[in-house]
């Protein structure tokens, strides 16, 4: 039986990526899309279900929930988020820039998680948060984007939170997940790392995790990174 897998923020990027590798490795693939018309790429990956969904707006999360009722996910990955302009720092950064990108990248995706738990097998299920190597505390700070990398902090924190709150009988697997320098919009030309061989990592990473249970914060080659 095709396992089957949530991946939320696919429009382009890596969440297509994900998509696309998911698909092709004959995965049931649900994605979802802020805008389902400025989707085309993701639309020509045969099988693919789309499904709008802002992951800021509470009522559309609640509803897509109910949505999905009685469908069971291997694979819950959270992909959406946004990282602001290059230039925003703790100087320059309004309280609209810091709300926006706060609760994008850290509050909504804990908050979407917290909705679809029931829906993820509690045994081998998966749920995996796009995280970043700039959220890392220890390593982060230098690499440029502060505002960026402490929102990625702020989503490990509230991971580890959330996490915690499941107890210590789960078997549930949750991994924040960096996926590398990667020739993205944010990433830019020179990245060394393509989105196939990002996605293609993260998706094996996903696979050996599987019933492992716990919380790790691992790169796309399941290398281990800290806090």
């Amino acid at each position: 039986m095709p396992k089957t897998a949530l991946i939320i923020g696919a429009s382009r990027g890596l969440g297509l990526g994900l998509a696309k590798q998911l698909a092709s490795e004959g995965w049931q693939v649900i994605a979802t899309v802020r805008d389902p018309q400025r989707a085309d790429e993701l639309k020509t990956i045969a099988g693919v279900r789309i499904d709008a969904l802002d992951i800021n707006d509470g009522d559309c999360v609640e509803a897509l929930a109910q949505r999905l009722s009685g469908t069971m996910l291997d694979l819950l990955f959270i992909n959406a988020g946004i990282s602001g302009s290059r230039q925003l720092s703790a100087i320059n950064a309004t309280a609209e820039d810091v709300s926006k990108l706060f609760m994008t990248n850290a509050v909504a995706p804990v908050r979407l998680a917290k909705h679809m738990l029931p829906l993820v097998d509690p045994q081998t299920g998966v749920i995996t948060f796009m995280s970043s190597i700039m959220g890392s505390v220890e390593t982060g700070p230098g690499m440029g984007m502060p505002l960026y990398g402490a929102s990625k902090a702020a989503l490990n924190h509230l991971t580890r939170s959330f996490v915690a709150e499941l107890g210590e009988g789960t078997s549930l697997t949750v991994l924040s997940m960096h996926p590398g320098w990667v020739r993205t919009d944010m990433g830019g030309e020179e990245a060394p790392l393509d989105i196939e061989t990002s996605c293609r990592g993260m998706v094996e990473q996903v696979k050996r995790a599987a019933g492992q249970g716990g919380h790790r914060f691992i790169d796309y080659q399941g290398e281990q990174l800290p806090w």
